[in-house]
């Protein structure tokens, strides 16, 4: 089991609906943790991940681009998190 993997397993109260939370992929766990984390959770998933591969995911699904796509991120995340990314990656 990887890193990420055992972080989540901690934190179930960011992906309550999971059953098999071995099953999610970093996407979906850096999706839910900039959602429904808070800041330690969101350090301590950069610490893991690193924050420029924690930004690539983040502007991959947090923007329409192209095909249409389905964006599970929070207008209020999405703006946080681009200044975030912007200045710290």
């Amino acid at each position: 089991m990887s890193t990420i993997q055992e972080f989540i397993k901690q934190r179930p109260y960011l992906i309550w609906y999971v059953k098999d939370l071995e099953k999610l992929n970093e996407e979906s766990i850096v999706e839910h943790v900039l959602n429904y984390g808070d800041m330690d959770d969101v350090k301590k998933m950069i610490s893991i991940l690193g924050v420029k591969r924690v930004a690539r995911i983040f502007r991959k699904y947090s923007q329409k681009k192209g095909e249409i796509r389905r964006v599970n991120y929070r207008p209020e995340i999405i703006n946080y998190f681009n200044l975030f990314f912007k200045k710290n990656a």
